[in-house]
């Protein structure tokens, strides 16, 4: 399966771009453990030039190595020429159903919570 993740507030605290905040608590654990179990992952971020930079290391220094950046896997396209990532999965704190469990006072991005989705645990 193919997981595109993004990185300001969903890896890390939202509001410190273009620096970097706290990890939210279980990110790394759970992306790795994902990727043990097979699937792929896309960092799929608005980051550019050296605020990704920043990031791609910040993970990097985590022990987290994504399989492509902002780009589909082996770079294969749809019609050779769309802009789309194409995942199975998003994990986004800006994806509808997040927004939803903010707006009612919950966490934006639980990683606990994406851990049991994905049977793993931490």
């Amino acid at each position: 399966m193919i997981i595109a993740v993004d990185f300001d507030g969903t890896i890390i605290e939202a509001g410190h771009f273009p620096n970097l905040g706290p990890t939210l608590p279980h990110a790394f654990e759970v992306l790795k453990k994902l990727q043990e179990k097979g699937h792929q992952l896309i960092l799929w971020t608005c980051r550019g030039k050296k605020s990704l930079d920043t990031a791609v290391e910040f993970c990097k220094e985590n022990g987290l190595v994504f399989d492509a950046i902002n780009e589909n896997i082996n770079k294969e396209y749809y019609n050779n020429n769309s802009n789309k990532i194409v995942a199975n999965i998003y994990i986004d704190d800006s994806a509808y159903p997040v927004i939803k469990k903010e707006m009612a006072g919950m966490p934006a991005i639980n990683w606990e919570e994406i851990a049991l989705d994905f049977g793993i645990e931490i």
